[in-house]
């Protein structure tokens, strides 16, 4: 509790079964509507209840990179929106950040990558959540991907922050149970990596503790059931409670190690984070050995020490959930592992919160052992 935090969380958010249809009134008499999506979730845009002119832009792909960026800011440029909505998961949640900065093209994409160096915000914000994994709708960051280096780029801005987040329930009846899986491990990452961060605080640990209870309790219904409305909601706020801890604390090794089978095997991210997810909870349990038998405890796992038995224990719970959880089998060899094992290392940003050092060689029989 000695470490200075600050909690950027949206202006407005709206709560519960059909509260996207509260986005209409709430955009009121906005003339240039940008809606940024991607195809198969264009026929939801009617349901926002938007009026004015309308234009959806929906070529936003999984994981975005500059061009991606570039293209969506040609045609935010060209409409110069009085609001913006990003409607769909992270990636069209992040790129709708960054076009809400940097559409009037004062300040490129490089001029702002890091901590607080955007200069203003250009457009009202609304990010509208379809998945429950990112929680980028909580948050002030936004992340791109470099098309020359692959590497990851990180914004981070209070001017980024959503102007109005929904979290509804029903937008995410349709994803299939699949990608519910992996998502919801992917809110469940962020909560037990700001758990057992180095940089941990006792605030964050309070949404850490609430989001992994609630990924315990509710993400089995959901794949299961995904008409579950119940569960639906509790994933969402779990990923939105994920989405707070990314803020102060962040992720660590996880999500560095995770960042290398987006790029370059091109792999959902909720889905990369689960292939790691075990591997490196059981690694740092030596360091967090408390923490992490309270992480078994919420998902219902379990008790017993050793890393051993919490890699069984993490790895059977998202195989059971129906996530593939073999490396090879999404593409990988054994002779990729080390650049990417080298590339993951290099996210100091990230690796130096874990709270177990990792070495190269160490992150490469991660990558073996996930294989």
């Amino acid at each position: 509790m000695n470490r200075h935090i600050t909690i950027n969380q949206p202006a407005r958010l709206e709560i519960g079964a059909g509260s996207v249809a509260t986005v209409g009134a709430w955009a009121g008499d906005a003339q240039r509507v940008l809606v940024l999506t991607v195809d198969i979730l264009r026929d939801k845009v009617a349901s926002l209840g938007l009026r004015g002119a309308v234009t959806v832009y929906d070529d936003i792909p999984p994981e975005p990179d500059d061009r991606a960026l570039e293209r969506a800011l040609d045609v935010a440029g060209e409409l110069k929106p009085d609001l913006i909505i990003g409607l769909g998961g992270g990636s069209v949640m992040d790129i709708a950040k960054l076009v809400a900065v940097l559409w009037d093209r004062g300040q490129s994409l490089t001029d702002v990558i890091g901590p607080n160096k955007v200069a203003k915000r250009l457009s009202r914000l609304a990010l509208i959540p379809t998945t429950a994994g990112t929680g980028s709708e909580a948050g002030i960051r936004a992340l791109v991907t470099n098309s020359e280096t692959q590497a990851k780029m990180a914004v981070e801005s209070p001017f980024m922050g959503a102007d109005l987040a929904v979290l509804d329930p029903e937008l995410t009846f349709s994803v299939p149970a699949a990608v519910t899986a992996a998502t919801g491990i992917d809110a469940m990452a962020h909560c037990v990596e700001a758990f057992t961060n180095i940089r941990a605080h006792d605030m964050i640990d309070s949404y850490a503790r609430m989001g992994i209870g609630l990924v315990g309790k509710y993400l089995r219904r959901a794949v299961e059931n995904g008409s579950d409305t119940e569960a639906r909601e509790g994933m969402m706020l779990a990923s939105y409670y994920g989405g707070i801890c990314l803020g102060p604390v962040n992720t660590a090794a996880g999500h560095a190690l995770a960042y290398p089978l987006g790029t370059r095997l091109h792999l959902p991210h909720g889905l990369a984070n689960a292939l790691i997810f075990p591997h490196v909870l059981a690694f740092n349990q030596p360091d967090r050995p408390e923490k992490t038998a309270e992480v078994l405890s919420f998902l219902g796992l379990k008790a017993g020490a050793g890393t051993e038995h919490v890699s069984a224990e993490a790895h059977a719970f998202c195989a059971s959930l129906g996530v593939d959880m073999k490396l090879g089998n999404h593409g990988a060899t054994e002779g990729d592992l080390r650049s990417w094992a080298e590339e993951a290392h290099a996210i100091r940003r990230l690796m130096d919160n874990n709270p177990r050092d990792m070495s190269i060689d160490q992150v490469e029989a991660i990558y073996k052992a996930a294989l």
